[in-house]
């Protein structure tokens, strides 16, 4: 006997089928939604797990970019690709290569740096005046150089400090400055690149909110 199922299932299923995955195709609306007063990440690692508070009152569009990007699972399987001894851990790009192509134009604006670059405490990379996507970095030492560049610090590490200082860093800094993956390669071919050139960088496994504070 044949078993037909109702149409309205039919429908649904054909409508998730047609619906894109939300990282390789994120709705804009759903990127400026504003996130809890504060919350926290555990980035469980290839070497133990960190947990990082971030504060929306210190960078308000980044911890709202943050906490959609970590509720979406971006950084999952995200590996530290810059590990620069006494300056910086930088992470932030997608092993998939749609990924990258998705948010490489998905900027927003800067906020107002509020609290200083200083050891643990974590910021988003960029390339300009608000050029800020997905990439972020934490710092390993004092880098209140960083605060007049408009690096807005938005959270600090907690706990696990030890963990974000014994990621592999052996490659160095990325060219022309060091030996380490080129960012556009990375964008280029993604984890492929990583795990061909660079198999020994440490990575992301779950990024996850464990807390949040209204």
């Amino acid at each position: 006997m044949r078993r037909f199922l109702p149409l309205i299932l039919l429908a649904a299923f054909a409508g998730a089928c047609r619906r894109p995955a939300p990282l390789s195709a994120p709705a804009p609306a759903g990127l400026d939604v504003a996130g809890p007063d504060s919350f926290t990440v555990r980035l469980t690692t290839t070497r133990g797990a960190f947990d990082v508070k971030v504060h929306r009152d210190w960078s308000p569009r980044g911890a709202d970019r943050i906490y959609w990007l970590v509720n979406h699972r971006f950084y999952d399987g995200v590996r530290f690709f810059r590990v620069v001894p006494n300056f910086v851990v930088q992470f932030g790009m997608h092993g998939d290569t749609a990924v990258n192509r998705a948010w490489k134009d998905r900027r927003f604006p800067d906020d107002t740096v509020k609290r200083g670059n200083v050891r643990g405490t974590l910021s988003f990379a960029t390339g300009g005046a608000n050029t800020r996507t997905t990439q972020l970095f934490i710092n390993l030492k004092d880098n209140q150089r960083l605060d007049p560049l408009g690096f807005s610090v938005v959270g600090q590490v907690v706990a696990g400090m030890g963990v974000v200082d014994s990621l592999h860093r052996g490659y160095g800094d990325g060219p022309p400055r060091g030996k380490g993956p080129s960012q556009e390669t990375i964008a280029r071919q993604g984890e492929a690149y990583l795990a061909r050139e660079f198999p020994q960088l440490d990575k992301i496994v779950t990024a996850r909110v464990v807390r949040r504070w209204k």
